[in-house]
């Protein structure tokens, strides 16, 4: 097929011009303010390249079920070319005018190959092209979320090794409770990222389902190959109802709702790492790199990064709100509405990408600015942490364990160490300082051993069972999350 002469085609403006496609029904233009208001080019034209990626697949169904021409489709090929280069370069024309960026690329596919740009939208409606170019895109950020989920958690593990036998104090209620492995409070944080990248790829899989060929609403009167376009795009199936199929948002909201819990577990951790870089506690130092200073107050370090991961939190959860609530209302089928689906979903994975990917370099550390050498994010104080895990009777179940094993019923246990806790704490002494003597006159069962079971390590070792904190335990996750990971 020989290409139309350029000179013979119209310009990128008069295209503009009468680039609404209802345009022959109306009496009067649009007016401005209702084109700013209504237009959307300016943030959804970053779905450009899912939206070739569908209009080729779609050119080449076409072609292959006799719809169009071998020359149509050969010249749609090579202004999608142009195209991809002119937007990659920074050379394409975004015109408000014609109001997205599927408009946009069609108006400049027609001025480069003519009659065959006008023919590509044979057998689709933007309805049913814009849900697949969401899905098509959504699909490409769901797999590199799941590689930066995979990167925080190796960096997790990869802390986690190193300190398998620092233990720190763990809490209920803010109480110190009973001593843990820092390794195993860390694995912790694995555990929930992990279920995250499974959540992740289950959303994934619901979203890639092909809309395409459902049209405006109703299906088509062509005789199209879905299936074949399901194919060609990589998709797992597609749309059964073509009301449901360009209507739909269910997908864009299931990953806002998997995005806000993998921020509600990065918010927990920075509410972990604020609380133990305090002063009050310090447990850890993070790196210079990722705090800032004070204006007025020259000795602060601010762990500024997790501040803003846990504020960014609600803005992500928010988002979800905002994806639910534009649905709730909605009848069958498009509605304009759905054009306020986006900014929400591209902020959340903004938002969630840049986090995800600032927080494995800040716990597992990038190379310095000065040496190039490598320097861990977080710096763990193990003095800190056991000075902490000594103090609160960390050991009390212990010793109450000790007695249930010298036969007691747990309750009578309980009981008996409630009283020689409250004898330890009116002498203002921890129970490892209690006299054997003392400590029998609580319960005779007790003997010389109970000291081994009172200290930091006796009590970490004695929780030897399948997800405790004895070291032996945490080792065997680690080593199971290494293999997982590929760390």
């Amino acid at each position: 097929m020989t290409l139309p002469a350029p000179t013979s085609q119209p310009s990128h403006d008069q295209l503009a011009s009468k680039a609404q496609a209802w345009s022959a029904l109306f009496s009067e233009p649009m007016s401005d303010l209702v084109k700013r208001y209504t237009s959307s080019v300016f943030f959804d034209k970053r779905l450009w390249q899912a939206d070739i990626a569908g209009s080729l697949a779609h050119a080449e169904m076409l072609a292959a079920q006799g719809i169009i021409s071998a020359g149509d489709h050969a010249a749609i090929e090579r202004g999608m070319a142009t195209i991809t280069r002119e937007i990659e370069a920074g050379q394409f024309d975004w015109q408000l005018d014609l109001e997205d960026v599927h408009l946009n690329i069609e108006a400049r596919l027609t001025q480069l190959v003519g009659d065959a740009g006008k023919r590509l939208h044979t057998g689709r409606s933007r309805n049913d092209q814009v849900a697949t170019d969401v899905r098509l895109w959504l699909r490409g950020e769901i797999d590199l979320i799941a590689g930066l989920l995979a990167d925080v958690q190796r960096a997790l593990v990869e802390v986690a090794a190193q300190n398998v036998d620092v233990i720190l104090p763990g809490f209920t209620h803010l109480q110190v409770a009973q001593p843990v492995s820092f390794a195993h409070h860390l694995l912790a944080y694995v555990e929930m990222f992990a279920r995250d990248a499974e959540r992740m790829a289950d959303v994934r899989r619901r979203v890639n389902v092909l809309p395409l060929g459902s049209a405006a609403l109703a299906g088509t009167t062509y005789p199209l190959d879905r299936e074949r376009v399901a194919r060609t795009l990589g998709m797992d199936g597609v749309c059964q109802n073509s009301l449901d199929a360009v209507s739909d948002r269910d997908f864009a909201i299931e990953f806002a709702a998997a995005a806000s819990l993998v921020m509600v577990h990065v918010s927990r951790l920075s509410e972990e790492l604020i609380v133990w870089m305090s002063q009050n506690f310090a447990f850890i130092r993070i790196a210079d790199r990722f705090t800032t200073g004070s204006s007025i107050m020259p000795q602060k370090k601010n762990p500024d990064v997790p501040e803003l991961a846990r504020g960014k939190t609600g803005r992500v959860v928010g988002h979800l709100m905002g994806l639910i609530t534009l649905m709730k209302g909605q009848p069958l089928a498009y509605n304009k509405d759905n054009q306020e689906d986006k900014e929400p979903l591209f902020d959340t994975v903004d938002t969630l990408k840049d986090t995800l990917r600032i927080f494995a370099e800040m716990i597992g550390g990038q190379p310095g600015p000065q040496t190039g050498a490598k320097s861990g994010g977080i710096s763990v104080n193990r003095q800190a942490m056991r000075a902490a895990a000594l103090k609160g009777y960390a050991t009390a179940t212990d010793l109450a364990d000790y007695l249930v094993k010298k036969g007691l019923p747990f309750r009578d246990a309980h009981e008996t160490v409630a009283h020689a806790v409250k004898a330890a704490s009116d002498q203002g002494v921890d129970l490892t300082e209690l006299s054997l003597q003392q400590l029998q006159g609580f319960h005779p069962a007790i003997e010389a051993d109970i000291f081994d079971a009172l200290t930091l390590e006796g009590s970490l070792n004695a929780r030897n069972t399948l997800g405790g904190t004895a070291p032996a335990q945490v080792r065997a996750q680690l080593a199971r999350h290494q293999a997982r990971l590929g760390a």
